[in-house]
């Protein structure tokens, strides 16, 4: 099963997807390819893996992409080999993705994995402050391209199987592990 989360800059995502896999034992990480540099704390390989703009254009034309875009001027993709490995796993695999990619993934994998995709919401006002409050301390021309993104991303959950308002960590973890259970119970059953 594959979970993706997905919502603008700064409404949680990435703490929401560690408490999960901290927290229930089936879960696992898919990180991206992205062309960025490495920011401060971050770990090659844990969430994101880290190449060349060159080497990410090379993935792209060998075809080892599912999907990929070019997020606050920085290509992201997912890799087609990564993906079935953590497939054929059988674990839960839990996913931070921007709305185009859901929209890919969800068009290229519907077929051959069970897809379940939860968009977080936050006020603007509370986005501009966790943007400007991050350890990384985004520039205020990244703060102000994240926030020109929040219209265009709200704009497409109804792409989304839930909705979430994320002002509250725990309280929003708990719907999202209810959430998967009860879907990995229903695909068990399925089966």
């Amino acid at each position: 099963m594959l979970v993706l989360l997905s919502g603008v800059s700064g409404a949680g995502k990435d703490t929401i997807k560690k408490e999960l896999i901290k927290r229930v034992e089936n879960i696992e990480s898919l990180p991206s390819y992205t062309d960025r540099e490495i920011r401060p704390g971050e770990v090659a390989g844990e969430v994101y893996h880290f190449v060349s703009t060159k080497e990410f254009e090379s993935m792209i034309q060998n075809g080892e992409l599912y999907e990929y875009d070019v997020h606050h001027e920085h290509y992201y993709g997912t890799s087609k080999t990564l993906m079935r490995q953590k497939i054929e796993s059988g674990k839960i695999i839990v996913k931070d993705m921007d709305v185009n990619g859901t929209e890919n993934l969800k068009k290229i994998l519907a077929n051959d994995v069970k897809i379940v995709t939860i968009f977080l919401r936050v006020p603007k006002e509370e986005l501009q402050r966790r943007l400007q409050n991050r350890i990384d301390k985004p520039s205020l021309k990244e703060i102000q391209l994240r926030l020109n993104r929040f219209d265009y991303e709200e704009s497409k959950i109804g792409l989304y199987d839930y909705v979430l308002k994320n002002d509250d960590l725990e309280k929003t973890l708990q719907i999202i592990m209810t959430i998967i259970k009860g879907e990995y119970d229903l695909l068990q059953k399925q089966k």
